[in-house]
């Protein structure tokens, strides 16, 4: 049988020993003759499977214990929401750093709560696109946080510096990144990130968030009782039913990565995945990343074909070699490979091995 690689941006490819056990554990979980889907959320054995998450997410990342770490049912997108609400009141503002199409994302679902100060970062020179340093960022002081997302998964832009900013909060999504490399967690008030990336499956959101932005009294009325920082806190994020089987396959994920040897591996190992495919488009004739190397991303790696009518091509006969999901979003188009912490270093020599080929086969 093929070997099959799924390049997929998200829900993307999970670790195949943790499907391999959640598959053994589907009716029988912890020898208890029923699934973990069919457990009160409440019950000692769902709530001892959560800690034991969230305990695996503080040694992973160094999650210091001034720090709650929250779970939410939906999307990072909720968040775009809940950070403004929870953090401003009416008549505060907030920096919103613009960087791609999430980050826009982001900035839009603000102006419905604030009036935001966009941060223009993007600039082009000879043709290649560069993100200004976080250095040279222009934030207004009168603001109360600033607001980036660390990797644009459609167009592979990323930042790729910690941020060491005072006098301000600074809110992060790190979706695509989270658990990929080592973060210094004391330069962030709150970091959030959907978990269908690098984590488990879709339908989780994990927020990381220090404990003097978690306000007691929320700034405005209509904050859903489910979007409420203080409230979910409170409740050790059990206020409503979350989504159990997401939390589950997550919990197995971060216990993978724990085992494999931590941020400290993945990261050496996500390093060479990236470096492999971007040699390869750089000593390309015929594949092009406009991105400056500074600005590159490490999970979402995308380029275009610089021969007209042979993306199509390129996908086809990319799904016969077992190669799937690379089509670029429709937004921008091209090709992308989305390489995150489960996809091995296989699938990219895989890749690369067809990248190759196809080019020798199309010039």
């Amino acid at each position: 049988m093929k070997k099959i690689f799924n390049f997929s941006p998200g829900p993307a490819i999970l670790p195949h020993q943790v499907l391999l056990k959640a598959q053994n554990e589907l009716i029988n979980w912890n020898n208890l003759n029923f699934s973990v889907m069919e457990i009160s959320h409440r019950s000692k054995y769902f709530i001892n499977l959560v800690e034991e998450f969230e305990n695996n997410l503080r040694i992973l990342m160094n999650i210091p214990n001034t720090y709650k770490i929250l779970f939410f049912q939906g999307g990072a997108r909720t968040q775009f929401s809940a950070i403004p609400m929870n953090l401003l009141n009416y008549n505060q503002k907030a920096d919103y750093v613009n960087i791609g199409y999430w980050s826009y994302k982001a900035m839009e679902e603000a102006k419905k709560y604030c009036k935001p100060n966009i941060i223009h970062v993007r600039k082009i020179i000879n043709n290649i696109l560069y993100i200004k340093p976080i250095n040279e960022w222009v934030l207004d002081n009168k603001s109360i946080y600033v607001h980036y997302c660390s990797n644009e998964t459609i167009e592979g832009i990323a930042i790729n510096e910690d941020p060491n900013l005072k006098n301000t909060i600074v809110v992060a999504d790190l979706s695509s990144t989270i658990l990929t490399k080592k973060i210094n967690i004391a330069n962030y008030g709150i970091i959030y990130a959907s978990t269908q990336k690098n984590v488990g499956p879709s339908g989780l959101t994990i927020v990381i968030i220090r404990d003097d932005l978690i306000i007691k009294n929320s700034y405005r009325k209509e904050l859903p009782s489910v979007l409420n920082y203080k409230i979910i806190s409170d409740n050790n994020s059990m206020y409503n039913t979350p989504p159990t089987f997401s939390l589950y396959l997550s919990s197995l994920v971060v216990k993978w990565l724990k085992k494999k040897g931590g941020i400290k591996y993945i990261s050496k190992v996500n390093q060479k995945k990236a470096k492999l495919l971007y040699s390869t488009i750089d000593n390309s004739k015929i594949y092009i990343n406009n991105i400056s190397i500074k600005n590159r991303s490490l999970t979402n790696i995308v380029f275009k074909i610089n021969k007209k009518n042979i993306e199509n091509i390129f996908l086809q006969e990319a799904e016969k070699q077992g190669l799937y999901f690379l089509k670029g979003h429709s937004v921008i188009g091209g090709i992308r490979a989305s390489i995150y912490n489960a996809m091995p270093l296989e699938g990219v020599q895989a890749l690369i091995k067809f990248m190759n080929n196809f080019e020798k086969k199309y010039t």
